[in-house]
């Protein structure tokens, strides 16, 4: 799905007719959350998640904070519900098998860095984790999901959007109220710049929360963007982050194509895409976890001969204060391991 327009503006009509639906969604949220009593898993869990929907960098945040704990000597593990997936799990992601139509985009860019287990039941797929290895799981949200305890939450926000118009689901993009999230949170990542954000972090930082900036950054040589003529192609939630990043890299961007957050690609996009890169000698240029959903797609035709010819922009999370959030990590950890049989740094 794409970002609705009125997800922007509090005065939007439609965000005014549908704040009463809005109200429905907290009150079924918090009445559910206060119906179940969190199951405790046999490792730590650090949960990594937003409090609106799509685009604020949380996967690339999650796959550097479980970085940031194998080079503290854990042994990570993600568990993800798997959006987009058929396959309710839990099971294990083959980063080189699974396709995208059972697991979910998401999942098979995980389990290029570490183990990635796929599972709508959360404690069943924490405790598959802990079987199979793991010395802790590492949440791609599920930070509203109230099966599953979480020893770290690790809330993330993008700088430049903020929590948009500031109202619910659907009369905006919030998926709890700030304070609900925050009252949760251990830790608050904010990603890229902006200032729409800094009520936010103002709100962290009156209840003594850590907050941690990050930015999205190319790895690779960057030289191997200059002067390239491209057409880039995008399905996430804030595209445009991508295609400025791309153009910070002196790309010559003539062309750019924007579908839907998780779009599954028909081969009739795949076949408009070639055309007109082909009509106008563009390179293809999409992101890594579009390029999950093609390869992992199953299909032939005008879909492998996208596969084949578009290229991607790696990016990585670089942190501005990674020490901090190694003591952070450390600390929530210890703490589990004083609440329940966990092993301490």
């Amino acid at each position: 799905m794409r970002a609705p327009d009125h997800w922007q503006s509090p005065n939007h009509w439609l965000a005014r007719a549908l704040t009463p639906v809005a109200s429905l969604y907290a009150s079924v949220t918090r009445a559910r959350a206060g119906m179940v009593v969190p199951q405790r898993a046999s490792i730590p869990v650090v949960c990594v998640g937003n409090i609106t929907a799509g685009g604020s960098g949380k996967t690339p945040v999650a796959i550097a904070i479980a970085k940031r704990l194998a080079s503290l000597g854990e042994q990570p593990t993600f568990l993800t519900r798997g959006y987009g997936g058929r396959l309710s799990g839990p099971l294990i992601v083959d980063a080189e098998k699974s396709h995208a139509i059972d697991v979910g985009d998401e999942p098979l860019l995980l389990a290029r860095s570490f183990p990635t287990v796929v599972s709508s039941d959360r404690p069943k797929g924490a405790e598959l984790a802990g079987h199979k290895g793991a010395s802790v799981v590492v949440m791609d949200d599920g930070f509203q999901n109230p099966s599953l305890h979480k020893d770290a939450g690790i809330v993330v926000i993008d700088a430049g959007a903020g929590l948009g118009n500031g109202l619910l689901i659907p009369a905006g993009p919030m998926r709890e109220a700030a304070d609900d999230a925050l009252a949760r949170a251990h830790c608050l990542v904010v990603m890229g710049k902006g200032n729409a954000a800094d009520h936010v972090i103002t709100n962290a930082r009156s209840r003594d929360l850590p907050v941690i900036a990050g930015a999205l950054a190319p790895s690779g040589d960057p030289e191997q963007w200059r002067g390239k003529q491209v057409l880039v192609f995008a399905g996430i939630g804030r595209p445009q982050k991508f295609f400025d990043t791309l153009d910070s890299l002196g790309a010559d961007i003539r062309e750019t194509q924007v579908f839907g957050d998780h779009h599954s690609f028909t081969d009739d996009d795949a076949q408009a895409l070639l055309s007109r890169a082909r009509d106008q000698g563009l390179m293809l240029v999409t992101t890594e976890k579009d390029m999950a959903r093609l390869s992992g797609s199953g299909h032939s035709g005008a879909l492998a001969e996208l596969r084949t010819h578009a290229h991607t922009l790696p990016v990585e999370v670089v942190f501005d204060d990674p020490e901090a959030l190694d003591q952070l990590l450390k600390a929530r950890i210890n703490a589990a391991s004083r609440a329940g049989d966990y092993k301490a740094f």
